[in-house]
């Protein structure tokens, strides 16, 4: 089922870079800017990511949370993080559960059979958890439109 505009976003238990569960509905109250990626070290999504932490005291001030997801280990986020010096969480989706729940994933990726990873997706949420934007991408090499997603803040 593709999520829409208006449904309440799916609530999620995954392992953040120190191996703790975080669930979704954790951040309800504040407004969540969901960050799917397709991997840690990679030239597109570290300038997404990038991006957002730069943005972090534009979104604070708005009561919004960053939360990047993608199917690496929180080892590889973890590294990633402290790398780019990104302060908000990176979640670990190694069972690519949510990301099939929500954008969806990329299926023997970078023409490796086998190898999936998660769609280059991002979802604006409501502090009551209700879904007020969704971006997906096809293409890994696309970032997002920035000013859209803080427009929607």
């Amino acid at each position: 089922m593709q999520l829409k505009i208006n449904d309440i976003a799916p609530n999620f238990s995954i392992i953040d870079t120190d191996r703790k569960i975080v669930n979704l509905s954790d951040f309800i109250g504040k407004k969540i800017i969901l960050a799917f990626y397709p991997g840690a070290f990679t030239g597109v999504c570290e300038k997404e990511l990038c991006t957002f932490r730069d943005s972090l005291q534009n979104f604070s001030s708005l009561n919004a949370q960053v939360i990047g997801i993608s199917v690496d280990s929180p080892f590889a986020n973890k590294a990633f993080a402290l790398k780019n010096n990104l302060t908000f969480s990176l979640l670990s989706d190694y069972t690519r559960e949510v990301s099939k729940q929500y954008g969806g994933v990329h299926e023997d990726f970078a023409q490796m059979k086998g190898y999936s990873v998660s769609k280059r997706s991002v979802f604006v949420i409501d502090e009551s958890g209700t879904i007020k934007y969704i971006w997906v991408t096809e293409n890994p090499g696309v970032e997002p439109n920035y000013d859209e997603i803080k427009s929607y803040l």
